[in-house]
Order: structure tokens, then sequence, then C-alpha cells
């Protein structure tokens, strides 16, 4: 109650570091450097300031907090589309774990753009973030490695870290990142062997678009299962396809066009199979009985998807929790191991066994 007293006689504005002055009887200078902990301060003159401060109901804000030289601004999460499920779950997950511990969680988007990514790093920068997430592939790895090695730099300046999630391996650069990761190779894999499994040999894949390291990593774990099931496969059979249901459905519709025989799909995402079902259905292919499909995320859409889409689930939300608590437990000092969580196939009424 005494703060809010106290705002009342303030005119209901909130206390600043001249009225803590005031109160204790003190210059703003020493309010700074009790706030600051950068000068010795005599233990009675911090208690005066301190209690203060408690009867203003004062909080320093995060500029001034900054003086400190450890930064104490919001949690960024940075993402490429924020319409897209994966992202979306992700962020998620990061909000809600730093709302538990009593911190703010902003997200941007960057279009995939790496210059509007810089741009919005610098800004957090600029706003002392605590850490800043990065999330989702990259296309030229090369650039991608130096852009990381200058995005620590900028950010350790200010003791903010930078934080990577489902993002190409560093090779030796931004040693102090925080890594986050999870089984992509091994989630295409898994869904090309139930393929496989069933009898496909003649697989349709759409890991995703040429360039793109997300897509490159899927298309490695289609290419090791047929590897390790023996069986050959027909390149004209992969087609770049982006994460989308037009992209799908267009990439779909070429292979018909073009006479390519297949009994399956694999698409790299769950947008890219909803694409390919809309085609299949359009021209009068029954899924599962003459085309199986199968998706990789498993976002929440999938369920409704006619039939329901088999999919390669991603915790993204445990992801999003994961780098949020990594980088408040790990705000200095060399980072942990980089962390991998698993994937898991989960398989609906889009799979069958290949037609005979």
């Amino acid at each position: 109650m005494a703060g809010k007293e106290a705002r009342r006689q303030h005119g209901a504005r909130l206390p600043t570091i001249r009225d803590v002055a005031a109160e204790a009887g003190v210059s703003i200078a020493t309010v700074s450097r009790v706030y600051s902990g950068d000068r010795p301060v005599m233990p009675d003159t911090r208690e005066r300031v301190e209690a203060a401060a408690r009867k203003l109901d004062f909080t320093m804000n995060a500029h001034a907090r900054a003086l400190k030289g450890a930064a104490d601004g919001p949690i960024a999460v940075l993402i490429g589309d924020i319409m897209g499920a994966s992202f979306a779950a992700l962020a998620r997950g990061a909000e809600r774990e730093a709302a538990e511990r009593g911190r703010l969680c902003v997200v941007g988007t960057t279009d995939a753009d790496p210059a509007r990514e810089e741009a919005q790093v610098r800004l957090m920068r600029e706003h002392r973030a605590v850490a800043v997430i990065l999330v989702g592939g990259a296309w030229d790895l090369a650039s991608y490695r130096e852009q990381m090695d200058s995005y620590e730099r900028l950010l350790a300046s200010v003791g903010s870290r930078l934080v990577l999630c489902g993002r190409p391996a560093l090779d030796g650069h931004a040693p102090d990142a925080l890594v986050l990761n999870y089984q992509n190779e091994q989630g295409a894999f898994d869904a090309t062997t139930a393929l496989l499994d069933r009898g496909h040999r003649r697989i349709l894949a759409l890991p995703g678009a040429v360039g793109y390291s997300t897509a490159a990593t899927r298309l490695a774990g289609y290419r090791r299962a047929y590897a390790e099931w023996g069986a050959e496969i027909d390149e004209s059979l992969i087609a770049a396809s982006e994460f989308s249901r037009d992209a799908g459905r267009a990439a779909t519709e070429r292979a018909l066009d073009t006479g390519r025989e297949f009994t399956a799909v694999f698409a790299g995402s769950d947008a890219t199979a909803s694409g390919v079902l809309a085609a299949l259905h359009a021209r009068g292919i029954a899924v599962p009985e003459e085309v199986s499909v199968i998706g990789f995320d498993d976002v929440p859409a999938a369920l409704d998807m006619q039939p329901p889409l088999s999919s390669v689930a991603v915790p993204y939300e445990e992801m999003g929790r994961l780098a949020v608590s990594l980088a408040l437990e790990h705000r200095g000092g060399p980072p942990p191991e980089p962390t991998v969580l698993p994937t898991a196939l989960v398989l609906r009424g889009s799979l069958a066994t290949a037609p005979r």
C-alpha cells in the first residue's frame, strides 16, 4: 500500500530515480551507483536508498539496469515466418517459458532474409536482449557461419547470448552460441523407411528448396533410407519444392503431367503434403489406396487432412522452452554441448502398403 500511496502523491505517475534520491536524501548519482553496482556505496546509504525505493514502489528500468554490464532486456525470438505452424509452436514455447520466469519475450519475423535478420539482431542488441534466439535453416552455409560469428560478437559486447535452434552445424564458428537441434535427418530416414517397409520403391521426394539447409538434411535422410534398404533411387523422382501448400501441389502436378510414376510421396513439410493431397484428390487418385503420403513437422492441421496425414513429429514447443531456459541458466561461461531433441514417426490414414 505504501507504494500505491506514494504514486498518488506523485500524481499517479511512476516514480523516478530523482524521486528515490529525494526520498533517501542522497544524490541521483548515489542512487545510480546503488543500482549499477560498479562503485562502492556505504551500507547505511544503500539501506536508505533501497528503503526509499520500496516505499515509492520504484523499479529500475531495463536500460538503467544495463549499467551493471549484463543484458537485462527481453528475450528475442526471430523466426522466418510467423504464419508457419512449426515456427509458431516454437515461439509459443519460448514465450511461455519466459513468462513463467518473469521475463518478457518478443517475437520478430525475418522472412528468411539475412539482411532483415541482421537488422533485427542489431536492434535487439540495442535493447540489450538477454538472448537472441534464431530459428530455422540457412541458405549459403559459408556466409551463414561468418554471420553467426558476427552476431555472437555483437551480442557478447552487451552481455547477451546467441541461441540457435534448428540451424546448420557451425563447424567451429560462434563457439559461445547455445545450440539446440532435432533429429532432422533421422526423421526423414524414418519416414522414408516406413514407406520402403510397406513395399514402396518409387517414392516422390519433395524435401524443400534447393540450397536450403533443412531441405538438404531431409533429402540426406531419404537417400540414406534407400541406401540401407539396398534399393535404387530414381533421381527424376526428387523435385525441389518450397515448404508451402502451393509449392507441394505444383510439384505433384508436374510429376503427374510428365508421366513420372510413383506410389508414395515423402513431403519435406506438412504444408507441402497438404498441397500433395490436393493435387492427388483433384486428379481422382485415391490416398492411400493408390498413393501414400507422409509429411514432416506433425502440425495440428495434419489431423484434419483427408485422410489424416502421417508425419514426423518435431518437439518445437519443447525446443522453444528449452532455448529460453538454457539462455537464462548459461548467461556466462562456456556453453553446454549442443542439445539434440528426438523426432517421432506418427502413422495415420495416409499410409498404406504399396499397390500391386
